[in-house]
């Protein structure tokens, strides 16, 4: 299942990127290739690094050769900008990250992800009206995950492709008119990967993303699916942790620590 759960989530993620409207994907340089056996993400002027420049899934379906990290330094290396290699704790040859720092590659925050069961969910309150966004709601969709990323207006028309898209359903949390939380599923065959959950600031603690967390789930498993996998930041002592402990109250089990390294092109 843990190759599954990488997956879903590269899945996912390719199909954001060829949804972009043209002109976002000119602007940002955006697009999408495959590089020693893994699925490279580019985009240029737009941050954080590991979002939106970053190769996943190397060492995954073949070991990992020195050709392999050539040929995706060729592809990430002329953007000129920071970009992230993600290392699953699976990846083969299992001395992989051995070969890394002597590349260039330094140390960057992990990711831990998470799996559980699309049945019931584990009580939540909040006080805000929770419901799936359609296609008329892009903006709302798009403007909340932007204001709290801080996301260019260019990235917020890209976010306003998703409600209404094939294979996605995205929700939103309400205060009365207001939109105040989001977040998105994405489904293929019967798992089911959920991205892009966002709460404004001046609305935290108020149970929107456990609200959010059950309605994707109840969606996904509506359509079919069985089992439903997120990530978010490993748990540090300088790190916020609301994320995580919203996941973990939504019955997600802890399944791996994956690392990500960081390169600068010379």
């Amino acid at each position: 299942m843990s190759m599954e759960m990488e997956r879903i989530e590269i899945a996912a993620l390719a199909d954001f990127w060829r949804a972009a409207p043209a002109g976002v994907r000119d602007a940002l340089s955006l697009d999408l290739q495959q590089a020693g056996g893994a699925t490279c993400f580019r985009s240029r002027a737009i941050a954080p690094a590991l979002m939106f420049r970053r190769a996943v899934g190397l060492g995954l379906e073949r070991p990992a050769s020195p050709q392999d990290l050539d040929a995706i330094c060729q592809v990430m290396d002329p953007l000129g900008q920071p970009w992230g290699l993600a290392v699953a704790p699976f990846a083969r040859p299992a001395t992989l990250a051995d070969a890394l720092p002597p590349r260039g590659f330094t140390p960057g925050y992990a990711w831990m992800k998470f799996q559980r069961r699309c049945d019931a969910m584990p009580p939540h309150e909040t006080d805000l009206a929770v419901r799936t966004l359609q296609a008329e709601d892009s903006a709302v969709f798009a403007n909340v995950v932007g204001e709290c990323f801080g996301l260019p207006a260019l990235a917020r028309e890209w976010l306003r492709v998703l409600p209404g898209r094939p294979r996605w359903t995205c929700v939103g949390a309400f205060d009365g008119n207001d939109a105040v939380a989001v977040g998105a599923a994405y489904l293929d065959g019967d798992v089911a990967w959920l991205g892009f959950g966002a709460t404004l600031p001046l609305h935290r603690q108020r149970g929107a993303q456990n609200a959010l967390l059950a309605l994707r789930i109840d969606e996904a498993a509506g359509l079919g699916a069985r089992l439903a996998v997120t990530e978010t930041g490993e748990r540090l002592p300088d790190k916020p942790s609301g994320s995580y402990r919203n996941i973990l109250r939504a019955g997600f089990e802890e399944t791996y620590l994956r690392r990500h390294w960081l390169r600068t092109p010379a």
